[in-house]
């Protein structure tokens, strides 16, 4: 055979390879189209929630303290929640209107953050079973309404053993808001820290039937530097007491926030209040869906209430003893209301070692032995 021939013939078989080749690629399985991955469900809408505030959020106290509160779920649950609110809004039927509009905005959860909003959001409630309703310091609840507190008495008892100390003239001032158990267990508990250390302690209190306002706060403080006091404490919302005592070189709290920058000259310490930890649990309930009917009353224990900003005029040992009764408050081993209790008209209260409960503090409508006066009709 000829090399031309065998070429040839190698040529056609590989042909004939390449044919067949292709015959059988074509005769194989096709490729299946990739699979593509399913659309992501869509992003929940965030969780509406709304505060009602009784003052404006700048009054440096009570509001502040309950927008910081406010700030604080924002930064907790990010884009899960949509937070407003609603400032200087009048107790009463301004308060329902207020109210009853949040819940027709689709808001699912509201706080109400004063004593004088708690009738006003009771009646909304029934009207919008699908909405949580939170009411601060108040005791009416509802199949869709619970109430949460703070234990402001700790540290107006840590205030007033302060207090005690610094006086010269024996005389203590209140400047108190509306004569309800809340204002009334603070005087009260100012005095008796303020006796613990100096026995000859009297109180004296000046109302002034407003939560929030600075002329009428000051008026009243004024009237108690006036009448001897020479240390002030306040269940009112602003800084003008405190303010009020540094323009007559006296002393004075802050309550409800750090008010030291506003009279660091008369500045005592301030008897704060931190809503945060609550709002983020309450907040967290109705997300969880655990969100039951209850009755929260938080203090020193849980970090709600504290004595901060303690000045350096204070002596080292009442500090040392602040301190100390801050850390009985904490592990349990102190309580503000133990026996024996006397009111002003020397009537026992509290029998001897036992310790109040919180029915008893809700009933507070007397002063202790050593505040002067009368108390006013109610709110």
């Amino acid at each position: 055979m000829t090399d031309v021939r065998k070429r040839a013939l190698v040529a056609g078989a590989g042909a004939a390879a390449a044919v067949a080749a292709l015959g059988l690629s074509g005769c194989g399985k096709k490729e299946e189209p990739v699979a593509k991955a399913p659309p992501a469900p869509p992003k929940p809408d965030p969780l509406k929630a709304a505060w009602v505030y009784v003052g404006p959020v700048g009054d440096a106290g009570w509001t502040f303290a309950h927008d910081q509160g406010r700030k604080a779920v924002e930064k907790e649950f990010g884009d899960r929640v949509q937070t407003s609110f609603v400032e200087k809004v009048p107790e009463g039927a301004d308060a329902e209107r207020v109210i009853r509009d949040l819940a027709t905005q689709g808001n699912k959860i509201i706080f109400a953050t004063s004593f004088g909003f708690m009738e006003p959001m009771l009646k909304v409630a029934g009207e919008f079973p699908q909405v949580k309703f939170e009411h601060a310091t108040g005791y009416k609840t509802a199949d869709n309404m619970r109430i949460y507190d703070a234990k402001f008495f700790e540290d107006a008892y840590l205030a007033g053993v302060i207090a005690g100390a610094m006086t010269k003239s024996n005389t203590l001032g209140f400047v108190g808001s509306f004569p309800i158990p809340e204002v009334l267990r603070n005087i009260n508990a100012y005095t008796l820290g303020a006796q613990s250390v100096n026995p000859k302690i009297r109180t004296r209190v000046v109302w002034v039937n407003t939560w929030f306002d600075p002329p009428k706060e000051a008026e009243a403080a004024q009237s108690l530097i006036n009448a001897g006091a020479d240390v002030l404490l306040q269940n009112t919302d602003s800084t003008a007491v405190l303010q009020t005592a540094e323009k007559n070189g006296k002393y004075a709290f802050g309550w409800d926030s750090d008010m030291s920058a506003f009279a660091p000259k008369a500045h005592l310490a301030s008897c704060i209040v931190d809503w945060s930890n609550y709002y983020k649990k309450a907040i967290k309930d109705v997300m969880d869906g655990t969100w039951k009917v209850e009755r929260t009353v938080w203090g020193v224990k849980e970090g709600q209430n504290a004595l901060v900003k303690v000045s350096e005029v204070v002596p080292a040992e009442i500090r040392a003893q602040v301190d100390k009764l801050s850390a009985g408050l904490k592990d349990g081993s102190f309580a503000v209301f133990t026996g024996p209790v006397m009111d002003s008209a020397g009537k026992e209260r509290l029998p001897k070692g036992e310790v109040a409960s919180q029915e008893w503090r809700d009933k507070v409508d007397f002063y202790v032995r050593g505040v002067e006066g009368r108390i006013p009709a109610g709110k």
